[in-house]
């Protein structure tokens, strides 16, 4: 067993693994086929047995099956996994229909939540992010009083504005933050990452490779059927004028002897002790490579290379797609 570093997920926070294991790609999204369930809770095992205890996941992803693989997974090993959920996002044939934070819905969700995962209490609950319709102290306020039943232990949210983000910290410790942070998607750093870190607030940073960005394996122009496509960052133009950039990467995890993925994840690591790397997995295969990346020390020249090549704004276009 590898022993994982651990680090306090927020103020009187629970500790946690540096590195958490996204398990959104273990079930089927927007229409996308399902994959292979023996070998998604094979990589939550090994994950587990490697000292990855974060698994991230939302009470949307595949209509429930999410959560209902988890469950089966941790089935034995209870107190070996914490569990982060996200509800609030409604779809309705694999497409994205709203929001629903209701107080009355938020009670509905973690019940059905509970079941799937045959479980009595989840360790982190989080709105997928705000809905302007409801008040954040609503919201929040409801979770909490989740907290008080036993069917929550902590409180994070996603998606969130500074200024959100205070006063939900207002109604009760919000122990995490999940939002998407990478070299390519550095605009959190402006205001709400200043905001966590003087609230005492851990960050679950997603989408460390912007979508396979920084892997370094894209090549312009995309496949038509692609789903980056959609997305300005991706589109003629911008890709091309992009890959230059991470060709900098390209170049520095070679010199390094690591693989382009590997330094992507390394560089979220290294922008604060309370920040944690949430990687989507779904085999095996690529948990010692994402595993190897937390280990991963950079000298001060690399990092200003780094820092300077993807300064704010380096990146044309945007965006992410939630974990």
């Amino acid at each position: 067993m590898k022993n994982i570093r651990k680090f306090q997920l927020g103020q009187n926070g629970p500790l946690v693994s540096k590195l958490g294991l996204g398990c959104m790609r273990m079930s089927s999204i927007w229409g996308s086929a399902t994959p292979d369930e023996t070998e998604s809770i094979a990589t939550i095992h090994e994950a587990l047995d490697s000292g990855i205890n974060f698994l991230n996941t939302g009470d949307f992803y595949g209509a429930g099956h999410n959560e209902m693989l988890i469950g089966k997974a941790i089935k034995g090993q209870r107190d070996d996994a914490f569990i982060s959920v996200k509800f609030g996002a409604i779809f309705h044939n694999g497409q994205w229909i709203g929001l629903d934070l209701r107080p009355i819905a938020i009670k509905n969700f973690i019940n059905y939540s509970l079941t799937r995962l045959g479980i009595e209490t989840i360790d982190l609950y989080q709105p997928s992010r705000m809905d302007n319709s409801v008040p954040v102290e609503d919201i929040i306020g409801t979770v909490a009083d989740l907290v008080k039943e036993g069917k929550v232990r902590h409180i994070g949210v996603s998606e969130i504005t500074s200024d959100q983000l205070r006063r939900a910290n207002a109604i009760h410790q919000i122990s995490a933050l999940e939002i998407g942070y990478s070299l390519a998607d550095r605009q959190i750093e402006r205001d709400l990452l200043p905001t966590a870190k003087e609230l005492g607030i851990g960050i679950v940073a997603f989408a460390n490779t912007a979508e396979g960005l920084l892997t370094a394996d894209l090549k312009s122009p995309l496949a038509k059927d692609d789903y980056r496509n959609h997305f300005s960052r991706f589109q003629c133009g911008n890709l091309e004028k992009n890959l230059k950039k991470v060709e900098v990467l390209k170049q520095l995890a070679s010199d390094k002897g690591y693989s382009p993925t590997q330094i992507a994840i390394a560089w979220v690591k290294e922008q604060g002790d309370q920040i944690m790397p949430l990687v989507s997995m779904s085999r095996r295969s690529r948990l010692p490579e994402n595993i190897a990346a937390i280990d991963i020390e950079f000298t001060s020249e690399e990092m200003n290379t780094l820092n300077h090549t993807f300064e704010i704004g380096a990146i044309l276009g945007g965006t992410y797609l939630q974990r």
